[in-house]
């Protein structure tokens, strides 16, 4: 079995040559052969720069083909690929340099002046721009290629992915080369994905999604990406003219929807559209279809595990359901104290396991130990169920079960009924610290463009069909929800902003 992404790239070559890996509008192509030769040469530039198996590589650079090749490069020269989010700031950076501890750090040009004073004795700072500029690509012009990349085991780590630490310090998830691998050669199965299509990549490649999903594919696969730098909805759709698929966030799509160009003829080349990252809203889901077609393929992964489950490719896409688990991914719904497995149905905590699943967090054995159940299965910090004809349901994350006057409340449940309601675009339920029930249920809420909600009307509404405890005690009307680059929904940030809104006004006063 092939176990690394470096082999399955490298197979991609020998069969495709010149044909285009990377086409970007306005600019010339870049071919397989091109970016296997390139990708070996700067394998041998970061051996010269001291480069060895198991060493870290911290990458803080803009998109562009030059970063998906140095992605390569890293694994070529056994080392292990660390991207880092574009927004990250100085003091992230020293948390992430000083806890990783890489071996090279590759910035941005215009930040290497902020950034060379982080250079020691076992850290190099060499820079890649986003038109392949910088003294990474400098040294590449001298280089020879790397004659013999390194071999890997499916057990040795590929990559580490910072999580976003919104519960403490971020933690570093250590992914293998084996992960990467046997996830790449499921999805490439289940989505029928092969050298024949042309996907459109205009998601951030230091995720999981953008890289780990969409470039690896391409890179296994022999296909060839339309590589866009950001995401324009009219660009997106003239593209369309020549693709096969989009994978996207929500985002993408609530976007696209607003498009009067968007329709069955402007798709009809299209095979697939991924929706991950994020739950897409059932009104998005239904209007992307009525006006294309087409309907989107949810997915359901996280950093820590790859791809888990998809909606499948031929049979009925759920809205509101990720579907079934991937092949050689085992899923269980468990009881959240206990790891009991639970019937049918139930609400309960998302376990995984199988090869997907990472090794375990960097230098956190305690952590690890923590979030795995003595068989082996994966804590995902998601609650769910799995409904009558085995599609797998989301309800929300463990950290936003809602506990008001103690008993649980599903975000989700709630929030599904309020984005039916008139007038609403979209909702997000939290809880926060009240006096007499612990948690009182809140609803922020978004009103469509050009429309009003009520709140009083809207609690009225969702009288009849939740239970009292479950009932949202306020109502609170937002311009926009607040997001992360990928689209979810920062609950954390709306907690923060609302913390005191059941506290008495004498408490509010004295602060």
């Amino acid at each position: 079995m092939t176990t690394t992404l470096i082999e399955m790239f490298e197979r991609s070559c020998r069969a495709q040559g010149d044909k285009a890996l990377f086409e970007r509008p306005g600019l010339a192509p870049i071919g397989f052969a091109e970016a296997l030769d390139r990708s070996r040469r700067l394998a041998r530039v970061l051996r010269d720069l001291g480069v060895r198996p198991g060493d870290r590589v911290a990458v803080q650079v803009d998109k562009s083909p030059e970063a998906i090749l140095l992605y390569l490069a890293t694994l070529t020269a056994g080392g292990v690929f660390l991207p880092l989010n574009t927004a990250y700031t100085g003091a992230e950076i020293d948390y992430f340099l000083g806890d990783a501890e890489p071996r090279l750090f590759v910035c941005r040009p215009e930040t290497l002046e902020a950034h060379a004073g982080r250079a020691t004795e076992s850290l190099a700072v060499e820079t890649l721009g986003a038109a392949g500029e910088g003294t990474l690509m400098d040294r590449l012009a001298a280089a020879e290629p790397l004659a013999e990349r390194a071999a890997p085991g499916a057990e040795d780590p590929a990559a580490i992915l910072y999580t976003s630490g919104t519960t403490g310090r971020s933690k570093g998830a250590v992914l293998t080369h084996g992960n990467l691998a046997s996830n790449c050669a499921a999805l490439l199965d289940c989505w029928r994905f092969t050298e024949r299509d042309r996907l459109i990549h205009a998601l951030p490649i230091f995720h999981t999604h953008g890289l780990f999903v969409a470039a690896n594919m391409a890179l296994a696969a022999g296909a060839t990406m339309i590589f866009l730098t950001r995401f324009d909805a009219d660009e997106i759709i003239t593209e369309m003219a020549d693709a096969t698929v989009l994978m996207g966030v929500p985002t993408f799509y609530t976007r696209l929807v607003q498009s009067p160009r968007l329709d069955a003829v402007s798709t009809a080349g299209m095979r697939l559209f991924v929706s991950g990252s994020a739950p897409l809203l059932a009104d998005t889901h239904a209007e992307f279809s009525a006006r294309t077609g087409h309907a989107i393929l949810e997915r359901y992964g996280m950093t820590e595990t790859c791809m888990i489950a998809s909606n499948p490719y031929d049979g009925a896409r759920r809205p509101g359901a990720v579907g079934f688990a991937l092949p050689g991914v085992e899923i269980r719904v468990a009881d959240r104290e206990t790891g009991a497995p639970l019937p049918q149905g139930e609400i309960g905590a998302i376990e995984v396991r199988g090869p997907n699943v990472f090794a375990g967090y960097w230098r956190m054995p305690e952590k690890t130990a923590a979030e795995f159940r003595p068989d082996g299965f994966f804590i995902t910090g998601d609650l769910g169920l799995i409904d009558a004809e085995g599609y797998l349901r989301i309800v929300g994350r463990d950290k936003d079960l809602v506990i008001s006057g103690g008993y649980n409340v599903y975000p989700k449940e709630i929030e599904a009924l309020i984005d039916e309601l008139p007038g609403v675009l979209e909702s997000a339920v939290i809880g926060l610290p009240h006096p007499d029930l612990g948690e009182g249920v809140t609803a922020v809420v978004v009103p469509r463009e050009g429309e009003s909600v009520d709140p009083a009307g809207l609690a009225a509404a969702l009288a009849d069909r939740l239970a009292r405890y479950k009932q949202p005690k306020r109502v609170i009307l937002a311009d926009e929800l607040p997001r992360n680059v990928m689209g979810k929904v920062q609950k954390a940030e709306l907690r923060k902003r609302h913390a005191a809104l059941y506290q008495p006004a004498e408490a509010l006063a004295a602060g």
